[in-house]
């Protein structure tokens, strides 16, 4: 006599496979493992703080730094205007003085955090700010010759991998040429 195994025979041990199959986040539906909330709890959205224009550079706050591949181009950047936002961004003008003597004078931003940059602002020659109305978060590219931004993020701003300096941090790293132990 042939006996027929009829698939409703089967059903119950199909069940318990797809459920052993189960991954074991699928079992713990609604309750939340404290190895996912360490992780949740850390993570908080970066919300940029409303940068505010400062008053433009005058000479006597202004604190120089040399630049290798561009010697004959002379940096500064404005004491007055240094600040370190609640948002981890360092604010600056920096004054750029070409070899012919032109002035180049920008307001921008560092996040150290993320090794990026940011224009806010161009110095107009009747003295006042106009707003970039293309700004944006660019990467700082690492060591890139002649650049700026590069020596400011690696020695005097975000130097040492410790992240954001305090604004006397810079200003001592700006009279003493770059990073050093603090």
């Amino acid at each position: 006599m042939r006996h027929r195994l009829k698939i409703r025979h089967f059903l119950p041990l199909l069940g318990l496979l797809g459920f052993l199959c189960l991954p074991a986040h699928a079992i713990n539906i609604g309750q939340e493992t404290r190895f996912e909330h360490d992780f949740d709890e850390e993570i908080v959205a970066w919300q940029e703080v409303q940068a505010q224009l400062p008053a433009i550079p005058v000479d006597v706050n202004l604190l120089s730094f040399g630049l290798d591949g561009r010697p004959d181009y002379r940096y500064a950047v404005d004491r007055k205007s240094l600040s370190v936002g609640a948002d981890g961004v360092t604010r600056y003008s920096i004054v750029i003085i070409s070899p012919s003597g032109a002035r180049t004078l920008n307001f921008e931003g560092m996040r150290c955090a993320t090794g990026e940059r940011k224009i806010y602002a161009f110095g107009r020659p009747d003295g006042s700010w106009s707003k970039n109305r293309a700004a944006r978060w660019d990467p700082i590219q690492a060591r890139q010759a002649a650049s700026y931004h590069s020596a400011l993020f690696y020695e005097y701003l975000c130097a040492g991998g410790e992240g954001t300096a305090s604004v006397e941090q810079i200003v001592q790293r700006l009279k003493r040429g770059g990073y050093r132990v603090d």
